[in-house]
Order: structure tokens, then sequence, then C-alpha cells
């Protein structure tokens, strides 16, 4: 009996934690019916009660979207990707700017090549082929 005792009382201490956490951090226009001062001793001075009274009573419910779906015709609403490499948007400009500096750093490479050629003909006494280069 005393260890069901103890669970009860941890569970108590669980929920008290992060009635207060939700409490504090929620946003000054998000609390509902008290000010966020009377919650916070209400949660402290009764735990259980007042952990249960914040997440029932205290903070306003997310508009139209509960547990993922949305509130109306029973479709899954997809939400927002999180982190940036979620973002199939944002991976996609990634890849074509990589593309993009590639391709520019390969016709650096290519013109940096023709001069040297070039100035090497030259240094030997022959006139720089023209003809001869593939057009990019």
């Amino acid at each position: 009996m005393a260890r069901l005792g103890v669970l009860l009382f941890l569970v108590q201490i669980v929920l008290a934690v992060c009635a207060l956490i939700s409490c504090l951090s929620a946003e000054e226009g998000k609390i509902r019916a008290l000010p966020r001062i009377a919650w916070v001793l209400i949660i402290l001075f009764f735990p259980l009660v007042g952990s249960i009274a914040w997440f029932i009573v205290g903070r306003e419910p997310s508009p139209g979207v509960r547990n993922g779906w949305s509130g109306g015709g029973g479709e899954r609403q997809r939400p927002r990707p999180v982190a940036p490499d979620d973002d199939p948007e944002f991976l996609r400009s990634v890849e074509e700017r990589a593309q993009q500096q590639d391709q520019e750093l390969f016709q650096r490479w290519e013109e940096d090549l023709r001069r040297r050629e070039d100035d090497l003909r030259r240094r030997d006494g022959e006139p720089p082929r023209e003809g001869d280069r593939p057009e990019v």
C-alpha cells in the first residue's frame, strides 16, 4: 500500500511540474479565467486539483486543431515542417543553388584552363587554337 502512495505522490508532483512549466511558458493572451500569478499559486498550493484545473480551464486550446486532426470534415491536416531539412521546398532550393554553384565553378575552371593553354602556346611560339575548343 505504501508503494501505491509513493507512486501517486510522484505522479502528482510530475503533473504539478508540467502544469507549472506550461503556465509559466504560456503567452499572456493564451491564459484564461485568472491571471498567471493566481494560476501559479493554485498549482503550488493545490498540486493535483490546480494542475488539472490549469490544463482544463486555464489555458486556451489550439484553434481548430486537436491532436493533429482538423476540426472540419475529418481530413488529416499535414503539419508544417518544423526543421528546414524536413521542408521539401528548402531542400530543392539548396540542391538548385548547389548545382548553380557547381556550374559556375566548372565554367571558371574551363576558362582558367583555356587561358593557361593559350599562355603555353604563346610561350612555345604557336598561335592559340580557337577552333579546337568545344563550346560549353
